[in-house]
């Protein structure tokens, strides 16, 4: 069961989740899937010390999905920032994952949502490794899913979109269903993508691969974290295309997001991925990444913003 704060944050200060955390069912976002949200972690480091992750580019990240989808933001990413570190002080969490949410209400009930008014919430939860602490550790097995990742065109691609994520749960709960712990999707040519709600990179004969962000895939904050933490360990680094077949033939690969961290992928579709198990490579940065965000691991202080 979910383990969240009793406290969240909503439109401008601190309200009780008991009432500010209820809605009503004539939520347009709720219907038409019009919406923007964030995931983005704070950490307790072994000095008692609580850090949130890359909050200011979490944040410019929300507002940008918002004006993708023709929303104002009512706020500026220096006032959420603030609203996240008050949610962690009042619900005294230490480490936590933080779900920014900007929503539609009111207004017309159609299609239109152009006088609709804007919520934005801040909720804060108890949440481990995401795809489970078994599978950070030895790696998870996945799917390739028949459902394909929108392209551009055909939506805002870019931004973290409510109603774009249907497809993503559908392929979850497709590989979910066979025994999978993960999904991957590729786009309506055949190319890899990414996994559910996680960029994906391989590990080819010492370099590191993943698709560029021309590509249709989300732009992820820990996407980015970890081209830097690559080449600053000297490991030479590539944005490039990748078939379905590189990822069955590369010697390691490896989902990198807020919630899933990074985790290792040990097989696909019942092909085993390299020696089937966690790679050298993806042990390395693992362990840099997760050292990173604790600030055991000083070298990049302008991620972190202490609680």
């Amino acid at each position: 069961m979910l383990e969240h704060g009793h406290k969240l944050w909503r439109d401008g200060g601190i309200s009780d989740f008991s009432e500010a955390g209820k809605v009503s069912v004539l939520v347009h976002t709720l219907h038409y899937g019009v919406g923007a949200f964030e995931g983005i972690r704070a950490y307790e480091g072994a000095d008692g010390r609580s850090f949130v992750f890359r909050l200011d580019e979490h944040l410019e990240r929300l507002c940008a999905s918002c004006r993708l989808v023709g929303i104002e933001p009512r706020y500026t990413p220096e006032t959420l920032a603030r609203a996240c570190q008050s949610v962690l002080t009042e619900n005294a969490f230490r480490s936590a994952y933080l779900r920014p949410l900007v929503f539609l209400e009111g207004g017309l009930m159609g299609l239109s949502c152009v006088d609709n008014v804007e919520h934005t919430l801040i909720i804060a939860w108890k949440w481990g490794a995401y795809l489970g602490e078994a599978g950070l550790r030895s790696g998870v097995r996945c799917k390739t899913s028949p459902w394909s990742r929108h392209e551009p065109g055909s939506g805002p691609v870019r931004g973290k979109i409510t109603g774009q994520y249907v497809t993503s749960v559908l392929a979850k709960n497709d590989a979910l269903k066979d025994g999978y712990g993960e999904a991957l999707l590729l786009d309506a040519r055949g190319y890899v993508c990414e996994g559910t709600g996680e960029n994906l990179f391989v590990v080819m004969r010492g370099r590191i691969i993943t698709r560029p962000l021309s590509a249709s895939v989300l732009p992820g904050i820990t996407r980015d974290t970890l081209l830097t933490l690559a080449r600053e360990d000297g490991f030479q680094v590539e944005e490039r295309l990748l078939l379905r077949d590189d990822v069955i033939l590369a010697d390691e690969v490896f989902l990198t997001g807020t919630a899933a961290e990074v985790t290792p992928v040990v097989e696909l579709d019942g092909r085993r991925i390299g020696p089937g198990g966690v790679g050298e490579v993806t042990a390395q940065l693992q362990q840099r990444y997760l050292a990173t965000v604790s600030g055991a691991d000083p070298s990049h202080p302008e991620w972190l913003t202490e609680v």
